[in-house]
């Protein structure tokens, strides 16, 4: 799993920083976190690719984390894009998509729109799922997180052949969980022939938000936590009347929920040089990284 940063800037873009948006490129397929104006621009750069498999995850509807999309889909139609796109995001989603649509024209491939009503599950895939938390921000706002499932332990065919499980079907079932019964009828548990399962990858991202408990509770030991921080501790203030957090909230967060990484992004106009917001979230949780535009993270 790879973590690119298309665009890290709060607001409004800056030189150096684009509109919100991130990439999660797994296994050929790319999750897009929030799409602000230039995303596609961002995703040449990273070559990334308009065809390829991809999910997008909008956090709100406020114009830096969603006014990329209009031109996303146009680029992806004038390349021939066949493959089906499922975008999920807040109530008013669709509407905002067929707007700009009856003016520019629809996405010459197929769409599927998914409108959060409720928190928890809203996508079981294969390997991974993708839990929605209501994010504490002005209008219907929502926090991720992206989980892979458990994968299988370490198989062992000398201890099958051991037990006498001969190699076959019988093998592929064990390494499933199954337990199996061998040509005497004895039973062979899977968890005598595999190693525990492997944790999966979690990632966790805020979107625009206030402290939230919820959001804590649900990027518990995650590997990465990528987490707004709007504003330094001076600003608490405007980052409550705001809907945001201060870099240092964002740290208490981390701290909290025991999480291994945290990622600061969507960083205000206002700090050219963030070294203030990376010294206050390090001071309290050490691990702390500030994200630029096209930084990329290897989980």
């Amino acid at each position: 799993m790879k973590i690119i940063f298309l665009g890290t800037s709060g607001s409004m873009p800056t030189q150096s920083r684009g509109s919100s948006s991130i990439a999660i490129r797994r296994k050929g397929e790319v999750i897009l976190l929030d799409c602000g104006e230039g995303t596609q621009r961002r995703m040449v750069e990273a070559r990334l690719g308009f065809r390829r498999r991809m999910k997008v995850f909008i956090s709100h509807l406020h114009g830096d984390h969603v006014l990329g999309l209009p031109g996303l889909l146009q680029t992806m139609t004038l390349l021939k894009r066949e493959r089906p796109l499922e975008i999920y995001g807040p109530q008013g989603l669709a509407g905002f998509i067929d707007a700009f649509s009856s003016t520019l024209g629809g996405p010459g491939f197929p769409t599927a729109v998914h409108e959060i009503i409720s928190e928890g599950v809203i996508l079981e895939a294969h390997e991974y799922e993708v839990r929605a938390i209501q994010a504490d921000h002005d209008g219907p706002s929502w926090s991720y997180v992206i989980e892979e499932k458990p994968r299988p332990g370490r198989f062992h065919p000398d201890r099958a052949l051991s037990l006498g499980i001969p190699e076959g079907p019988l093998w592929k079932r064990l390494q499933l969980g199954e337990d199996v019964e061998n040509s005497d009828g004895a039973l062979v548990r899977s968890d005598e022939v595999v190693d525990t399962p492997i944790k999966g990858l979690k990632v966790a991202y805020s979107g625009d938000t206030r402290p939230s408990e919820a959001f804590m509770a649900a990027s518990e030991r995650a590997d990465v936590l990528i987490y707004e921080a709007t504003f330094d501790s001076s600003l608490i203030e405007k980052a409550e009347e705001n809907g945001h957090s201060t870099a240092a909230q964002a740290a208490q967060i981390a701290k909290s929920a025991d999480v291994d990484l945290l990622l600061l992004t969507h960083i205000s106009s206002r700090y050219p040089d963030p070294t203030l917001l990376l010294e206050e979230a390090k001071n309290i949780f050490p691990n702390t990284k500030i994200a630029q535009d096209l930084m990329e993270l290897d989980v």
